[in-house]
């Protein structure tokens, strides 16, 4: 099974062919991406930097115009009062992004359960099917209440669509794109939509059949690993809210077979640590069904083969890294962040849209940022733009002088940025050195891109 699975993927994905769906008019001839705005786009003003930007932080509007893409369904009254939900339940959320996904990621966990009338492993089976090709159901109950009647379900969640290939993953990827405004804070004004859908051949993979046996013991029980330290834990506070409500909606309609569902919370950490192998010990010997999380795909890889070999689901909200689209995973691994295929496309085409014909790329050195550079670079490159450099950095460094310098050098139309909270002194480098987004048109995605960037820069962070 794990060699089919990696041969199959890599055919797939050599090959695969992106249908880019509009959320206005479409021309099924074309197959670049189309994007939906407010009727009133706002607009903002710049002005020129001054001598006396400091490298430590800013406040002054230094990021306004830059753009970056991020995972998020289209602003709707349902989305609205998702979010809403969200804000009361942490009123110091700065971002929402991912707690969508992570809600459905447990409701989609619950109704699989329900459906295979199992919490152990012979749920994950049922995981892929409750997401498509049945009725359409909006909430927990209104789903339960279709399976206890024998009626196949398709769960559309909180986060859009959730339907789901045979691998695991999702065929369809709806992308917000945004834009800062004069006061270093995301201009929602600005903001823009596109949905990318993946090939027909990829939609039609068969189901993955689970190789491990674990039995259940009636009562469903779901750990998390979000972030709650280290670089990506901007990310923590939505995710965890969202997996909150989740348990609470699904709990307040019965839970599972009549029973509470059980949650276990953990810390994920960040690939520097191995918090997340210890908190995935730990709630495995807590006696976890599944497993939600991680934020990151390089501390995913860290835990995958640790989860799945227990028989037990590893399902991640925010996983993008395509590594995981043919992992031999047991059948028991899944994700709701779309594959960085997609997302690579999306930004190669709102780069190119802007008027780019060359692109520097600066990206974090791990499996995440490197996948994402390379997708982000083929895209460009087929839609007829030049990668001038792509540069990889630590992280962890003391300075960006370097990374900076090449970027001087490179001498492109544009300059995108793929990393996390570290993002920040980047910018501030770039800033200090004539190349911020008011001097050059610069691009961010979901690993960076947020208010919380914006807070971290204004603070010298």
């Amino acid at each position: 099974m794990k060699n089919r699975r990696l041969v199959r993927g890599a055919a797939v994905f050599a090959g695969l062919a992106l249908v880019l769906a509009a959320c206005g008019e479409d021309d099924p001839a074309e197959t670049a991406a189309t994007t939906t705005a407010p009727e009133d786009d706002g607009g903002s003003t710049t002005t020129a930097p001054t001598d006396d930007t400091e490298p430590s932080g800013g406040g002054g509007g230094e990021l306004a115009g830059a753009r970056g893409t991020n995972p998020a369904p289209e602003t709707t009254a349902e989305v609205t009062a998702f979010q809403d939900r969200m804000t009361a339940l942490d009123p110091e959320l700065e971002d929402f992004s991912y707690g969508p996904e992570s809600y459905d990621s447990v409701v989609i966990i619950a109704l699989a359960a329900t459906a295979a009338g199992d919490d152990g492993s012979a749920h994950a089976a049922e995981i892929v099917n409750v997401t498509k090709d049945g009725e359409e159901c909006t909430t927990y109950a209104d789903c339960v209440a279709l399976l206890t009647a024998g009626t196949d379900i398709d769960y559309t969640g909180v986060s859009g669509p959730t339907d789901m290939s045979g691998n695991g993953e999702p065929i369809i990827g709806s992308y917000s794109v945004q834009t800062y405004g004069d006061d270093n804070r995301i201009d929602p004004d600005l903001t823009v939509f596109e949905t990318v859908e993946a090939s027909e051949e990829f939609q039609a993979l068969p189901n993955d059949p689970v190789t491990v046996e674990r039995a259940g013991d009636g009562i469903l029980t779901i750990g998390t690993l979000l972030p709650e330290t280290g670089n990506l834990a901007f990310l923590g506070p939505p995710e965890i809210a969202g997996v909150n409500l989740a348990i609470e909606d699904i709990n307040a309609a019965g839970g599972f077979g009549g029973q509470p569902v059980v949650l276990v919370q953990g810390d994920s950490g960040d690939p520097t640590t191995d918090t997340a192998v210890q908190t995935v010990g730990r709630e495995l010997a807590a006696g976890v069904d599944a497993i939600v999380g991680a934020a990151s795909s390089t501390v995913s890889a860290s835990v995958i083969d640790t989860i799945t070999a227990a028989g037990v689901t590893h399902f991640s909200p925010a996983n993008t890294s395509k590594q995981f689209s043919d992992y031999p995973d047991e059948g028991l691994y899944f994700r709701l962040g779309p594959s960085d295929i997609l997302q690579g496309q999306v930004l190669a085409n709102v780069i190119s849209d802007d008027g780019a014909g060359s692109l520097v790329i600066l990206h974090f050195d791990d499996d995440y940022g490197n996948g994402l550079a390379e997708d982000l670079g083929g895209s460009f490159t087929e839609s007829g733009g030049e990668v001038v450099d792509t540069v990889r950095y630590d992280p962890t460094a003391q300075t960006f002088d370097t990374e900076v310098q090449a970027a001087l050098a490179a001498d492109a139309d544009a300059i995108a940025l793929i990393g996390f909270d570290e993002t920040s002194k980047l910018l501030a480098a770039l800033v200090s050195a004539g190349l911020g987004p008011l001097d050059i048109p610069t691009y961010l995605v979901d690993g960076n891109i947020g208010n919380a960037l914006g807070e971290r820069f204004d603070n010298g962070e």
